[in-house]
């Protein structure tokens, strides 16, 4: 880390890692409470008076008679117990109020940095910008909750899908702006040379996101649950009924043999580019920080095709559903990391 890094950008970053850490667990958490059936559990959205869950008998067996009103009942859980409730609606629960504690985390120290001058000119808009965007994300929750709360209880995959890819997309400005705080220092003659690198780095990182948001179709859809067998797909390479919808655009989003092809050509290709990334960017490149960003990456994937395929083959387990999710965005994350060090940032 440089020397000349300003003290409270510093500390602004710290607190921007930490808040970003929230937000991975708060991805992760996500995942569990879509694996866990347990999304649906909690009917109504009350960014305020929702922080406190059901507190007696009583007002559980309100919360239940509650969700007793909704297709998810009626249609799968008319069987249900009280006590089972409880077990979907902590997951729920928990999953809302870590989000509204993102808030919190984010809100306080940008509120106390603000008020002591702290934060310049440059910086607040950025600052701004990610709380607007949080508040949007519990808004978006709420609208792909809602899509379940209908007629079927499955929430869309379209809404699912942009709840996640706007997930992401707060943490990864929020982990780029940290690290500009971080690496203030941009060696001119290092950029220029690394552009192509850098460049080629980015597009990596957006076939990662691309890749991420494919996932979500195929959570959405339910598609990891179909052909669980790798490479092959119903011992075939190119499966039957990949585009058997109409108009052909839907098959993308909702056949689930195009869904899964499509998850399964995206990490395919990760696989091809990113050791060849790799192994242009170790001729060339010989600062210290890219050098540990780029065998991140690679260990990154090598970690996330291993969970996605194992995952695939047993039949998305919860446990291996989740650390796959995860491995999405630590694979990100790598990559992330390197893009910004090839920009031309100077060895520490």
């Amino acid at each position: 880390m440089s020397p000349s890094i300003n003290t409270n950008h510093k500390h602004i970053a710290i607190r921007l890692l930490v808040c970003g850490a929230t937000i991975f667990a708060m991805i992760i958490r996500g995942g569990v409470t879509r694996l866990t059936g347990s999304g649906l559990s909690m009917v109504q959205w009350e960014p305020i008076m929702g922080i406190l869950p059901p507190l007696n008998q009583a007002e559980w067996e309100d919360a239940f008679l509650l969700y007793q009103q909704f297709p998810e009942y009626k249609l799968k859980n008319f069987a249900m117990s009280l006590g089972e409730f409880k077990s979907i609606f902590w997951f729920e629960y928990g999953h809302r109020l870590l989000g509204r504690s993102i808030g919190v985390i984010f809100l306080l120290p940008f509120l106390f940095f603000l008020v002591k001058g702290k934060i310049n000119r440059v910086l607040t808009p950025k600052l701004i910008t990610m709380f607007v965007l949080g508040g949007l994300q519990g808004l978006m929750g709420w609208y792909m909750v809602k899509s379940g709360l209908v007629n079927d209880p499955h929430v869309s995959q379209y809404r699912l899908t942009a709840h996640l890819a706007l997930a992401i997309v707060i943490y990864a400005y929020m982990f780029w702006v940290a690290l500009d705080l971080l690496y203030p220092n941009v060696d001119d003659k290092l950029k220029s040379a690394n552009r192509k690198l850098g460049q080629l780095s980015l597009v990596i990182t957006i076939i990662i996101f691309i890749t991420a948001l494919s996932g979500g179709f195929v959570a959405g859809t339910r598609a990891g649950f179909a052909f669980n067998t790798f490479p092959l797909m119903d011992g075939r390479l190119i499966p039957v009924g990949l585009l058997e919808l109409s108009p052909a655009w839907r098959n993308f989003f909702e056949n689930i043999v195009t869904v899964q092809f499509n998850h399964r050509v995206m990490a395919t290709l990760l696989f091809l580019v990113i050791p060849a990334f790799f192994w242009i960017a170790r001729k060339s490149q010989q600062e210290s920080h890219s050098v540990t960003g780029l065998h991140l990456l690679l260990a990154a994937l090598a970690l996330q095709l291993t969970l996605g395929i194992t995952t695939l083959l047993l039949v998305v387990p919860v446990a291996l559903a989740t650390a796959h999710q995860a491995g999405a965005i630590i694979l990100l994350t790598a990559s992330i990391f390197v893009s910004h060090q090839l920009r031309g940032h100077t060895a520490s």
